[in-house]
């Protein structure tokens, strides 16, 4: 949930881990490297969106007739649509927003807010605004895979028609596999993204010159006028047309999702050298052929390739929905683990499927979670075309979050570029609430799943978030305070035992209840004892100087804060044992215990959240993941203590 960028937020698994760490140097790999890897990575979705956004344009919804003016119109909405939206927007503006490097949804989010006032109404309504687009983003990421891969497979019917009852099941299989082989993670399969999807754009630009070369007319589409002429010639209804262009743009975010994966130079010379002039000459292609026959209108993308080339193209549009698709799926784990960091989902296990990039990563439950989600999509829909009228309700009101996000990043971090930069969140703004309408005409045809599904994603984060609060308030109100119960523990101490003792807490300042609990059953003290507390910052990467905090309370007792960015991954046992050896303190980590306080939710009446969401919360703080696979810890070292809170 880009909230970052679902759609393909983990481009460094594909790319390389030079570019994946704090500060984004070039390294081995080089310029060229990255721009190759961007392009094999960032732009996967909004590089296949050409397989179906004319077609769906002059489909039965929008009741257009591909004549002359009306071919012309649409291109010209398409160019400037990729012009304003992605280039201007995206790229050369949102795209400066970069938290200590990062971008996306969900780091924009945590830049605005960090500009506010710290706990203020407005910080509050700000993550409300970054939560929501981070779910509605998630909810038409999931259509990417579906409507990718089943307009690639599509194209059999060009070649075979007899072959058409094959479509469905066919792309049901490539996208099982999909999913099948995440666990084994993208390393390897990463490599050749770059220059499939090289091999991809080239082809895209070959087949738009040699279609524009029959029709060199169409080139007037790059003209504003025609598209300003659309709508003369089709009033206010000509509004609606937007809901198809809105395919061409859809992968924006996702370019500022990867920003910290590649660097924005990369991503920049990407978009602008390669892959932006690829993309609009296809587009105009395929209007020329529109222009020359009106009939091919049907699949101007596989008719516009010449007859002995359609089977070799099937094969390479579907590796590059493939790799679009890929995208999506380590984009989902990408921003699953940010939220998870952010406090907005439960810990969910984690597998590292590669020792030499952090970013590696693969989470079981997102991953069969959207192939469940992927494949109930194409088996219900069908077709691309009905996949379509699905496709960009969601996308566009995350694209007005956007908008408004960096009005308030740019209001109170750009004192000097904010005087254009503001002007322009104003045209951005009536560009995104015309995509909203016209986007909005599609719910009752299948717009309403994206849409159901953000909110129901929304909710889930926003309950889980507050129930956590709750928890917290909850056990501070059945604890002790810590500094009165050690002193007057220490006034007649039970047996103290060699060894070190951690204790998991969110609140310093509270005694434990696992700390309780040992002293209760087993009537021992350790030697030393830790009060540990994982703090995430709203920054990528915990700055050196504030990773760790360790403060002697005295009688071998210690309070320490651990402190992770967003975009890492908490292995506390790690940042403990280079903070001990720091600081001069003697800890053996094979004579270490860690004790950790699992509390079972009951929900209640009493104020807080009514009753279904406390539910709710109780059965997924039930099936969170163990604490020691979040935190890395050994699960030979770790004790887990119960206790019972009412929220």
């Amino acid at each position: 949930m880009s909230a970052g960028n679902p759609k393909s937020s983990a481009g460094p698994q594909a790319a390389s881990g030079a570019a994946h760490g704090h500060g984004h140097g070039h390294g081995k790999v080089g310029l060229a490297g990255l721009v190759v890897g961007a392009v094999g990575v960032v732009f996967g979705d909004i590089g296949t969106s050409p397989l179906y956004t004319l077609r769906m344009a002059f489909s039965g919804n929008y009741g257009l007739v591909a004549d002359h003016d009306t071919v012309l119109g649409i291109l010209s909405l398409i160019f400037w649509a990729l012009t304003v939206v992605v280039t201007f927007k995206y790229v050369t503006i949102i795209m400066r927003a970069d938290n200590e490097g990062e971008g996306g949804i969900m780091a924009l989010m945590a830049l605005a807010q960090r500009s506010l006032k710290p706990g203020s109404k407005s910080v509050y309504l700000v993550g409300l605004l970054g939560v929501f687009g981070a779910s509605l983003f998630f909810g038409d990421g999931v259509i990417t895979p579906a409507i990718s891969v089943l307009s690639a497979v599509e194209g059999l019917e060009v070649v075979a028609p007899q072959l058409h009852d094959w479509i469905v099941p066919i792309t049901v299989l490539v996208l099982g596999a999909l999913f099948a082989t995440q666990r084994f993670g993208t390393e390897k399969v990463g490599r050749v993204f770059g220059p499939i999807t090289i091999l991809w754009f080239l082809v895209l630009a070959a087949l738009g010159v040699l279609n524009i070369l029959h029709e060199p007319e169409v080139l007037k589409a790059i003209n504003p006028w025609w598209a300003a002429r659309f709508f003369v010639d089709h009033s206010w209804g000509g509004v609606f047309i937007l809901g198809a262009v809105v395919l061409a743009v859809t992968g924006g975010e996702a370019i500022y999702t990867d920003m910290g994966h590649f660097g924005a130079r990369p991503i920049r010379l990407g978009w602008y050298w390669f892959v932006l002039p690829s993309l609009m000459l296809n587009y105009l292609g395929q209007g020329a052929l529109v222009l020359e026959d009106p009939e091919a209108i049907r699949n101007p993308f596989f008719i516009g390739v010449p007859e002995w080339g359609r089977w070799p193209m099937i094969v390479l549009a579907t590796a590059a929905t493939v790799i679009a698709s890929q995208a999506v799926i380590t984009g989902g784990f990408s921003v699953a683990r940010q939220a998870m960091q952010l406090g907005y989902i439960p810990r969910m296990r984690i597998k590292h499927t590669s020792s030499e990039t952090i970013g590696q990563i693969y989470i079981p439950a997102i991953n069969w979670s959207m192939a469940a989600i992927v494949i109930l999509l194409v088996l219900s829909f069908r077709t691309s075309s009905a996949l379509a009228t699905a496709y960009g309700v969601s996308v566009s009101l995350t694209m007005l979050i956007d908008t408004l996000l960096l009005a308030i990043v740019a209001r109170a971090l750009w004192p000097k570029a904010r005087r254009w930069v503001l002007p322009c969140c104003i045209g951005f703004v009536v560009i995104d609430l015309a995509f909203v309408i016209a986007n909005g005409a599609k719910i009752p045809q299948g717009g309403w799943f994206p849409l159901v599904l953000g909110i129901v994603l929304f909710t889930m984060l926003r309950t889980w978030r507050r129930g956590k609060q709750l928890l917290r308030e909850g056990v501070q109100a059945q604890g002790l305070r810590l500094d009165t119960f050690i002193n007057g523990l220490m006034l007649a101490p039970p047996v103290r035992v060699p060894g070190t003792a951690i204790f998991m807490t969110s609140d310093p300042g509270v005694v434990p209840h696992a700390f309780m609990h040992n002293l209760k059953h087993n009537k021992v003290l350790h030697e030393r004892n830790l009060f540990l507390t994982a703090e995430t910052l709203t920054v990528p990467y915990a700055p050196r100087d504030r990773r760790i905090a360790l403060n002697a309370v005295g009688d071998g007792f210690y309070r320490v804060t651990v402190r992770f960015g967003f975009m890492e991954i908490p292995d506390v046992p790690l940042a403990l044992m280079r903070a001990c050896d720091r600081e001069g303190l003697d800890i053996d980590p094979m004579d270490t215990t860690y004790f950790v306080g699992r509390e079972t939710v009951v929900a209640s009446r009493r104020v807080g959240m009514p009753v279904w969401r406390d539910r709710l919360f109780a059965l997924m703080h039930r099936n969170a993941a163990p604490a020691n696979n979040f935190f890395r810890i050994p699960g030979n070292r770790l004790v887990e203590l119960g206790a019972q809170v009412e929220i």
